[in-house]
């Protein structure tokens, strides 16, 4: 052989080793599956890291890493701006009033869920959409400042101008946009006359839920928030405190669900699905109640924490998602003209 054929013998030889190398170091490195949700989620204190590291151990060869974005609304617009390039093989966050606008975009595949073990107060058989917890709307307020809160939506609109709440943007938030649909299911046609006298009470109007409830409710900046009607299970467990309650208004509540969906375009559909099944399972699910301070999507009996016994447990209502996508920017322009009136 001459020395032009023993190089070039030897550099198929040194490609075949470099590309069996890579092919093993790909081999060995585990399966990773991109999970979109929200900040809170994936906080110190949120459910986040007790369920990763849950499903790291279910699976045995994956690894689960969460995107955190601002919120459920930044999820859509994320999906909506990625399309088909999207770097998420799930997305966990797009709540019942968002699904229809998610929908729409074609990204995302059947969860293949067996949906008997779920425990909500609605009927739920949606395909894409798997519920992983949910939970009531609700105004929170501090008892050591305001000792009588409202009762009602009325009573809050009919109160003195000094009593203050904190709300978020619908169209931004997922609680923001729960409390416009919220007013639009009691009031109606009269929407753009309540947001008027309710706008007297606000304080501000933030981004996001995190911002309104942690830096400015929790430093008494005004003595309610919008938030949850679960909120106050936190404070009681994990601060052993009653303080801060939610008031229970007479003409009912908005519902939120929650849910995870898993995109068409998934490199490992196998393992997202895998991670949906487990989403349904005590594994998941015990880390709901004091981690994303909502009600589990399951009965979890004795694991469920027993403050939850102790919280209000008003009437409830929704609009479908459909009525939702219909009428959800229609809405917020009513909320914006009545806020600059």
């Amino acid at each position: 052989m001459n020395a032009k054929a023993i190089r070039t013998a030897l550099g198929v030889t040194a490609g075949l080793a470099a590309g069996l190398a890579a092919a093993s170091a790909m081999a060995d490195e585990p399966r990773t599956l991109t999970v979109y949700t929200y900040d809170s989620f994936v906080a110190e204190w949120g459910p986040g890291p007790g369920i990763k590291e849950a499903f790291e151990a279910r699976c045995g060869d994956c690894r689960l890493e969460f995107v955190a974005l601002s919120g459920g609304v930044d999820i859509l617009q994320r999906l909506r701006l990625e399309g088909e390039g999207s770097a998420a093989d799930l997305v966990l966050g797009l709540d019942m009033n968002l699904m229809a606008e998610a929908r729409d975009l074609d990204l995302l595949a059947p969860h293949q869920a067996d949906l008997s073990r779920l425990e909500l107060p609605i009927a739920w058989d949606d395909p894409v959409f798997l519920p992983y917890d949910w939970g009531r709307f609700a105004f929170v307020y501090d008892s050591e400042a305001l000792p009588n809160p409202p009762t009602s939506f009325a009573e809050l609109l009919a109160a003195p101008d000094d009593l203050k709440v904190i709300i978020q943007d619908p169209r931004t938030s997922v609680t923001g946009l729960g409390l416009l649909l919220w007013m639009k299911r009691v009031y109606g046609d009269e929407a753009p006359a309540a947001w008027e006298k309710l706008n007297d009470h606000v304080l501000t109007v933030t981004g996001g839920w995190s911002q309104a409830y942690f830096s400015l409710f929790m430093n008494g900046e005004a003595p309610m928030v919008l938030s949850y009607s679960t909120s106050p299970a936190y404070h009681m467990a994990v601060e052993d405190t009653d303080r801060y309650q939610a008031a229970e208004f007479a003409e009912g509540h908005y519902l939120q669900v929650e849910t995870a969906a898993m995109l068409k375009t998934s490199e490992h559909s196998a393992l997202a699905r895998e991670f949906l099944d487990f989403v349904l399972t005590p594994d998941f699910q015990r880390h709901i109640p004091l981690g994303n301070v909502m009600y589990p999507a399951i009965e979890l009996g004795e694991e469920r924490p027993a403050v939850f016994d102790r919280l209000i447990e008003p009437e409830s209502f929704t609009f479908t998602p459909d009525e939702v996508q219909a009428h959800r920017r229609e809405w917020i322009r009513e909320w914006l003209n009545a806020s600059t009136r």
